[in-house]
């Protein structure tokens, strides 16, 4: 005898118990594309019960700012330090001077929200490409925190005799003990949290910045004298650079300056699988943190749904991860790994699918139920 069961039926999910305020800043060029994607991933993890998003859109861009001269205004500024979290697409466009939108919008709120850490997971997922020769995911999973309000980035300078035989032109990089310290305190802190190998390098190039990373490096040292179960290495910046291409296991986690930073995360893009996969976090533990996709606006692609969303869906992620939804960053990080196996390339325009199709991809492989 066949015995007929009724239909299963899901259960009803969780009461929320907590919501969320996210201002998104969707941006420039293909910026709206791929965050649309990265709010309907983070939707369908918010579906699971565990928690709501309250979602509150800014036109903050390069389309506001040639209709109206503005950059951030204050009264927006005013409200993004209320909010949970930010959430951005890209921020550049063809047709306005490098350095104003830079400046005017991310600089800003990075300092003016004090957002003093960029934290850039360098980490290849399976099925990912790399150009690295015999190199996999079991080599390449390293975090580079950065400090990220001080430095060549602080707007420290100006020019003497501008447009002369005679012209000089200064920028200073600003190097204080208290910013120093919370940038290396937090990275020993993220070292021992990750629970890897609990290994912190300081990059640096204290045989030539003889007193800016001398002052890194004694900082450095006496922290770590609190955090005995973190190993300790040091590197030369230009060093960096080839072990992180020759030997980017040796990496655990790495603490560097702005401009340093700034350039070592770009060069483990590469190494993760491309500018399709980048996710960062600029944060202030204590206070409003941005997250994004490394990748820039890609104003040639805008409307063609090429540019690979994964970026923008892997920022929504570690944005989860610093509200404290630690389970649920970790569940949208299986479901983008899934995806990475599915996908041709994480290449603008040779992923095999439309953006919208990605993160379509990465809905469907997120378990409903918690």
């Amino acid at each position: 005898m066949t015995v007929a069961h009724p239909p299963t039926q899901s259960p009803k999910p969780r009461a929320a118990t907590k919501t969320y305020r996210i201002a998104v800043i969707p941006g420039d060029g293909t910026g709206p594309e791929v965050i649309r994607e990265g709010q309907k991933v983070l939707e369908a993890m918010a579906r699971r019960g565990t928690f709501r998003l309250e979602w509150r859109p800014y036109d903050v861009g390069g389309a506001r700012y040639l209709s109206t001269g503005e950059t951030l205004p204050d009264a927006v500024l005013k409200e993004l330090r209320e909010v949970n979290a930010i959430y951005l697409g890209a921020i550049g466009h063809p047709d306005v001077k490098p350095g104003i939108l830079e400046q005017g919008i991310l600089l800003k709120l990075r300092f003016e929200l004090d957002q003093y850490i960029n934290l850039r997971p360098v980490k290849l997922y399976p099925g990912a490409w790399t150009p690295l020769r015999d190199k996999g995911p079991e080599h390449i999973d390293f975090v580079v925190v950065r400090e990220n309000t001080e430095g060549l980035y602080a707007g420290v300078g100006g020019f003497l005799r501008r447009g002369t035989l005679e012209e000089v032109a200064l920028q200073t990089s600003v190097n204080t003990r208290h910013g120093v310290e919370r940038c290396i305190r937090y990275a020993f802190d993220y070292a021992h949290r990750r629970g890897k190998r609990k290994k912190l390098t300081f990059c640096g190039k204290t045989n030539v910045l003889t007193f800016a990373h001398d002052l890194w490096q004694r900082v450095f040292t006496e922290v770590g004298k609190e955090f005995p179960d973190v190993q300790t290495d040091y590197t030369h910046v230009d060093a960096c650079c080839m072990w992180m291409i020759k030997n980017p296991e040796w990496f655990d986690v790495i603490v560097t300056d702005n401009m340093f930073g700034d350039i070592i995360t770009d060069l483990g893009a590469m190494i993760q699988g491309g500018m399709g996969i980048a996710a960062g976090g600029n944060i202030n533990p204590q206070g409003v943190s941005m997250f994004e996709p490394i990748g820039g606006s890609a104003p040639k692609y805008t409307g063609k749904q090429a540019i690979n969303p994964l970026a923008a869906i892997c920022a929504g992620g570690m944005m989860l991860d610093q509200l404290g939804e630690h389970e649920a960053a970790a569940t949208l990080e299986r479901a983008v790994i899934s995806v990475t196996q599915q996908l041709k390339s994480l290449a603008a325009g040779q992923m095999g699918y439309s953006t919208s199709q990605v993160g379509d991809l990465v809905v469907a492989a997120i378990p409903r139920n918690v």
